[in-house]
């Protein structure tokens, strides 16, 4: 399955593969506002950013991920940033390729049949935007529509309310609490709260978001 060149565009926003030519916009995006990354692994400064970027890169060669730069096209921010700009990062990751018996209509697929969407952050100034809503919108179409995946999951911090809002706003479902699941941004064994979206959801799920789309658009 070819990655390395995906792009997912939308009106507001363009989807392009994360890369060492996107250090210093992620750096000036998460610089912003650096108090919103309390519960999230973002990086602040350059050497932080090419370090993730070097993270980020390494599980796409090993084919566990697929990271993304969010780059604002129009109308995606609140403070009127410049056509082209990095906004933030999100990457889909921990794909799942199952283990169908021969003669199954997925056996022998490339895509992946489940796979999360997490690292996912913004600048300030891209918050409860319409680039946020569009970058959902086509990350998910692209996994249930493109992928044909069975299932979408995503993780947050049980403290982090601000991602457990947005999730259950788009129509994640709850599937309850894992403890001490991940090293949290704090460096303590977080717990993490486990929302999922499955492909008999996905029309509702798009239908929502288009309708936040057009509010915020």
């Amino acid at each position: 399955m070819a990655t390395e060149s995906l792009v997912l565009a939308g009106k507001h926003v363009r989807l392009e593969p994360l890369d060492h030519r996107h250090v210093d916009g992620l750096a000036g995006a998460s610089a912003e506002d650096p108090s919103l990354y309390k519960w999230s692994p973002v990086p602040q400064g350059v050497v932080e950013a090419t370090r993730y970027v070097d993270t980020a890169l390494a599980w796409r060669d090993a084919g566990t991920a697929v990271p993304f730069t969010i780059v604002l096209l129009k109308g995606g921010s609140n403070d009127g940033a410049t056509n082209g700009a990095v906004i933030g990062s999100t990457r889909f990751w921990n794909l799942e390729r199952w283990s169908w018996p021969q003669g199954h209509p997925r056996h022998g697929r490339d895509a992946p049949d489940a796979c999360e969407i997490g690292y996912t952050w913004l600048a300030r100034s891209a918050i409860r935007t319409a680039a946020n809503t569009e970058a959902k919108l086509l990350m998910l179409a692209h996994a249930f529509e493109t992928w044909q995946v069975l299932r979408v999951c995503f993780h947050t911090d049980v403290r982090n309310q601000r991602s457990r809002a947005a999730l259950e706003r788009i129509g994640g479902k709850c599937e309850g609490i894992l403890r001490a699941h991940r090293m949290a941004a704090d460096f303590i064994a977080r717990d993490s709260v486990c929302y999922s979206i499955v492909a008999a959801e996905w029309p509702e799920v798009k239908e929502k978001l288009g309708r936040l789309l057009d509010q915020r658009g």
